[in-house]
């Protein structure tokens, strides 16, 4: 069933509650739904294999266990932190990659050599880094 998505899944489900008939039907929802009945029951016969056999299969008995498994589903997503955003600001702080590795790198104008960058640090400096190679290789090209 690699075609069993969460978002199919509620669209179907919503359509199922809001339905005014006793017995819902892949039939009548299809019509709501904008999904041909076969498509339905070959989606919705994950969680009862009758589904595909039988066109006039009452889809209301299906609302609990779909719900169970979406809610399990989202639960199994797990939400990546964000990463910091490396800003202009951040950038214009520095006018050369020299002056980055003084203000983070040095105190008093030693090395320091048990500093740890962090990952937005990390991620300036390879801008720097990029932006010098840049100008370095327009450099050469005008020079030629």
């Amino acid at each position: 069933m690699n075609n069993l998505s969460i978002a199919k899944l509620k669209k179907i489900l919503t359509a199922i509650k809001h339905a005014k008939t006793k017995v819902v039907t892949s039939e009548t929802l299809s019509r709501e739904v904008g999904l041909y009945p076969e498509a339905i029951n070959e989606l919705l016969s994950f969680f009862d294999p009758l589904v595909t056999m039988d066109f006039s299969y009452d889809l209301k008995s299906l609302v609990e266990p779909m719900e169970t498994w979406i809610s399990s589903e989202e639960a199994k997503k797990e939400k990546k932190p964000a990463t910091p955003r490396l800003s202009k600001k951040t950038l214009e702080q520095f006018e050369s990659i020299n002056e980055f590795i003084y203000a983070k790198l040095t105190i008093g104008g030693i090395v320091d050599k048990t500093v740890q960058l962090s990952d937005l640090d990390l991620r300036a400096l390879k801008r720097l880094v990029n932006d010098e190679q840049a100008k370095r290789k327009v450099l050469k090209a005008k020079k030629k």
